[in-house]
Parts: C-alpha cells; sequence; structure tokens
C-alpha cells in the first residue's frame, strides 16, 4: 500500500513529490517514458513560481544560474511602434521573471527526492477504486502486469490526462493555434542585452529571452500550421519555415537568433486549453483521486503561467495533505478526502481565471489588423490590461506549513 502515487514525473509531479516529501508523506511518481521529459526546451516562471519554489526549498539551485530581467519591449511588426513593459520585482514582494531551462528545473526537483521515487517506463493501463474498512482505496493496473494500491492518487500526467479522463473532465480543445519554440546557441557568446523582447503582428506572435551568455529562447505561435508539422515536426523543416515564411517580416536579429538553433530543442505542438468552465464546474476530485498542473488546467502560453500555477499546485497539494498525517507519520485515509477537497477549492477559480485571462491576451494580441483591434491590442490591452494580468503573476500560494 502506497501512501500517496503521482501520475507523471513532469513539473506539477516532481514538484508535488517534494512538497510532499517537505511535510512527511512518501509519494512514488509513475513516468511512462524512459526519462525525464524536457519537451519545450525553456520556460519562464514569474514571481508566483519563485514563491513556490522557495517554499519547496529549490529556488537557489535556479536563481545562482538564471538573472532576472527589469524589463522588455513589445514591437509592432507592421507599424515599428515599441511598448517598454518594466518587471518590477519589489511590486511582487520577492522573487523576479527569469527563464529557465526545463531539464535544468526538472533535474533541481528530482534532486531533492529519495532514491527508487520515480519509476520510469511505467505505463499506467487502468484505474478503480474499492472500499476497505471504510476507506477509499484507489488501483492502478500497469502495462507490464504491476498492480499498485494507494491511498491517494494525483494526475500530473499532462493535457491528455488518463486522470482527468477518468475523473470525467472534457478533453482540452484545439486554440487554432500552433507554437513552435527552441534554444539558439552561440558558442562565443550573443552579446545581447538581458531583456526580453517580443513581436507581434497579424496572427502570430514572437519573440526571444536570453537564457544566460550563450543561449536564447525564442518562440513564434502562429495560427497557421507550419509545414513541418506535417513532416512530424522536424526540426530543419520547422526553422526553414519560421525563418523563410512565418516571420520573414521580423527583425533579423530575430532571424539571426532562429538560424543558430540547436535543432535537438526545436519542437512544434498545437496550442490547446480546457474551457474554463469546465474547471469550475467539472469533476476535479473522486474517491480521492485529484489532479494538478496541465491535467487540470492546460492553458495557452500567453501570459506563461502554465508550469507557474503547477508550482503552486504543488505547494497548496503538500500543504493541505500534510494536514492530514496522523501523530503515527502515517495519512488518515478519510481524512485525505476533505484535504483534497479544500486542495481542489482553493485552486478552482484561480485556475480557470488564468486560463481565461491568458485566451484573452492572445486573441488581443494576434486577432485582426482592423482598427479597432489595433485600438484594443495597443492602448487597451498594453496600456491598462497588461498590468492587471501580469500582477496575477504576484500570486503567493503560501507555505507548506
Amino acid at each position: 500500500m502506497e501512501e500517496v502515487v503521482i501520475v507523471g514525473a513532469g513539473i506539477a509531479g516532481l514538484a508535488t513529490a517534494v512538497a510532499l516529501k517537505k511535510v512527511g508523506v512518501h509519494a512514488l511518481v509513475l513516468e511512462r517514458s524512459e526519462g525525464l521529459r524536457a519537451t519545450g526546451a525553456a520556460l519562464s516562471l514569474f514571481p508566483n513560481a519563485w514563491r513556490a519554489l522557495d517554499a519547496l526549498g529549490v529556488s537557489e539551485k535556479l536563481t545562482s544560474l538564471y538573472p532576472p530581467f527589469s524589463k522588455g519591449y513589445v514591437t509592432d511588426v507592421k507599424t515599428k511602434a515599441i511598448q517598454e513593459v518594466r518587471f518590477d520585482a519589489s511590486k511582487g514582494g520577492g522573487g523576479e521573471q527569469r527563464t529557465v531551462h526545463r531539464r535544468i528545473l526538472l533535474e533541481a526537483l528530482a534532486e531533492e527526492l529519495p532514491p527508487n521515487t520515480i519509476r520510469f517506463s511505467s505505463k499506467l493501463t487502468s484505474i478503480d477504486t474499492l472500499v476497505e474498512q471504510g476507506s477509499s482505496i484507489c488501483i492502478l493496473a500497469l502495462e507490464d502486469g504491476t498492480i499498485i494500491k494507494s491511498k491517494v492518487v494525483i494526475g500530473c500526467d499532462g493535457v491528455h490526462s488518463r486522470i482527468a479522463c477518468w475523473l470525467g473532465l472534457g478533453e482540452p480543445v484545439d486554440s487554432g493555434r500552433s507554437a513552435i519554440r527552441g534554444i539558439a546557441v552561440y558558442p562565443q557568446g550573443h552579446g545581447l542585452n538581458h531583456e526580453a523582447q517580443q513581436f507581434v503582428d497579424v496572427s502570430k506572435r514572437g519573440g526571444f529571452l536570453p537564457l544566460n551568455d550563450k543561449e536564447v529562447y525564442w518562440f513564434l505561435a502562429c495560427k497557421a500550421p507550419p509545414k513541418g508539422a506535417d513532416m512530424g515536426g522536424d526540426p530543419n523543416l520547422l526553422v526553414r519555415e519560421v525563418a523563410d515564411n512565418l516571420a520573414k517580416d521580423f527583425p533579423p536579429l530575430y532571424l539571426d537568433i532562429v538560424g543558430h538553433s540547436d535543432f535537438s530543442t526545436v519542437t512544434w505542438a498545437p496550442i490547446i486549453f480546457r474551457y474554463p468552465w469546465d474547471v469550475v464546474l467539472g469533476n476535479l476530485i473522486r474517491a480521492n483521486i485529484t489532479v494538478a498542473g496541465d491535467a487540470m488546467h492546460p492553458m495557452t502560453p500567453d501570459l506563461g503561467q502554465g508550469g507557474c500555477l503547477a508550482l503552486e499546485d504543488a505547494v497548496v497539494l503538500g500543504r493541505h495533505i500534510g494536514s492530514s498525517v496522523s501523530q503515527r507519520g502515517q495519512l488518515e485515509t478519510r481524512d485525505v478526502g476533505f484535504a483534497l477537497e479544500r486542495y481542489v477549492r482553493e485552486r478552482r477559480w484561480r485556475a480557470a481565471m488564468l486560463i481565461a485571462a491568458s485566451y484573452l491576451s492572445g486573441w488581443v494580441q494576434q486577432d485582426g489588423s482592423s482598427w479597432w483591434m489595433k485600438f484594443l491590442r495597443d492602448v487597451v490591452f498594453y496600456k491598462f490590461l497588461l498590468g492587471k494580468a501580469v500582477s496575477a503573476s504576484r500570486y503567493d500560494c503560501g507555505k507548506l506549513c
């Protein structure tokens, strides 16, 4: 009998395992792949994520590697108009925006876990529950025939989560856009200022953020699926499609960065999200089984909050599940159900609002070239609404105890 089984060793899964370890609860992490996966190459972490990493005791491993951004610029490709955006850490009460390698983040979390916590090549085939001595027990069957019993199961298995499906949540929907991401490498140094840059055009938005002195993370979100998507996401075709077609009107610096891509980091994926009302009204818990991270709240990347919310989820889960530990150091099965319900109540509305805000942000920044869309984007959104949206990144999820 396991205390907790976490399905998925992504950001949400590993962070949740670390949080549970900190409150004295052992978790087994099941990962279907043969090792840690780092699809997406890099991600930006905002103050809310750094507060969560502080609570997990991991932040110092990363802040020493990645300097913070103090400001960024948004350029209209057609008009050349530039908006400056400042990232004022003092308003956040501690923490800044930094962009990190996804693999480094995963490794920093995994290093906090005891040996054999993560069981790789573990493919889930079925989920069931039964009642033993008046308490609900979860039963997981794996492809290799292994049967695992657990008091709690937490689905952190991504946007196409089997746990979310079992709970009855609807499949995420296609936003009609896709994203290409990669990391450019300059062996002799790129010489760029440490500033975030975005470029907005009709139906597309790109940008880049330096990771360190030699690497730059770049991205492009667009409506039309790139040609490389039809070739299984061939990185060479993707890079050529970005440079020769999708971003041909972008500044030469952006195209130079794309041209320096390490092909092993270049990926394409459709941008999908869960309807916010599915999160508000959907069944996020049943029989001591719940979800976290993208399994609960897949969202568009326009506010950069997907990974940040996953880290918040982990801290909130750890805090509530930790309150169900008995004096003997074991989870009280009956109490943990109430703990999971408190977790869901705390996360449901915040996740739904950020899904909606992120989708709206992407729609305003990319859709249409009419005068009223330009007015919404350049006057209403960038000057008034963007600041309020960014304020969501200053949220404090609290401590573990």
